[in-house]
């Protein structure tokens, strides 16, 4: 795959707001903000991931409202939010309100859902894989249009990040969304953003106008050219509480500098 040489490289990282005090998560996201991230994500889930389901949790988009004041650079947003657990013309009013109160900071970032367990315990329907991601699809068209009528309307086009990696949900990525994340690796990531790229194609996108990202850990002067290789330009960093380490985006940031030439 050819790299889209004109997009800089950016960095986010996700502080899972798991198994720590509130407190501990809001210094976190302050401190990836001042350290220069692009981007600071939470996630969008009602316990932690993992075996230790009764730990400390803390719910996704009540943060997000807070971050948007409390932080001052770095977008933020959600990797991502369950598709199935608000209304679309809702959640695209959530989206319009926070991006107003970061400034234009938001990326909206939307999943169709995966574990179940979760949707049992908050009383949601489950469904299959399938109507899932049909879910999906109609929710992107209804925030699209909620978000074009709200008054006032968000500051700037807000970001719309859809993750996933089914031939579906690549044909949502190319119709709809601004960032694509994905969970593949290696020959399945080429595979997958090759999809991607046919499917822009056929419908009338460039393909390079679609930002491409992934988690990623390790040296980012080994690890990051291989992701590179594959079109990724936005490297996201996770850490989890109850002691959030942000020594491995520090690397990824100085790595980012270094191959934008700042």
């Amino acid at each position: 795959m050819v790299i889209n040489s004109s997009r800089r490289l950016r960095v986010a990282v996700q502080v899972a707001p798991e198994h720590a005090d509130y407190a501990a998560i809001r210094q976190a996201a302050l401190a990836a903000d001042e350290l220069g991230a692009d981007v600071v994500f939470n996630w969008d889930h009602f316990f932690p991931l993992g075996k230790v389901r009764e730990g400390r949790h803390f719910e996704c988009w009540t943060m997000l409202g807070a971050w948007a004041e409390s932080t001052s650079r770095a977008e933020i947003g959600a990797l991502v939010s369950c598709n199935s657990y608000r209304n679309p013309d809702l959640l695209a009013d959530m989206a319009r309100t926070v991006d107003h109160i970061s400034g234009g900071r938001l990326i909206l970032g939307l999943g169709a859902g995966f574990r179940e367990w979760e949707y049992t315990q908050y009383g949601y329907e489950f469904g299959t894989p399938r109507e899932r991601v049909q879910d999906l699809a109609t929710a992107l068209q209804r925030i699209e249009q909620r978000l074009a009528v709200l008054n006032p309307v968000p500051t700037r086009k807000v970001p719309i990040l859809v993750a996933g990696g089914g031939p579906k949900t690549l044909r949502l990525v190319a119709q709809h969304a601004d960032i694509w994340h994905t969970f593949a690796e290696g020959d399945d990531l080429g595979h997958k953003s090759q999809v991607l790229d046919q499917y822009c194609r056929e419908l009338g996108r460039e393909p390079d106008a679609i930002e491409r990202s992934t988690f990623v850990k390790g040296d980012p002067w080994e690890v990051g050219p291989r992701y590179r290789d594959h079109g990724i330009t936005l490297f996201t960093i996770f850490t989890s509480g109850p002691h959030f380490d942000l020594n491995e985006l520090r690397r990824w940031i100085a790595w980012r500098d270094d191959q934008n030439g700042r």
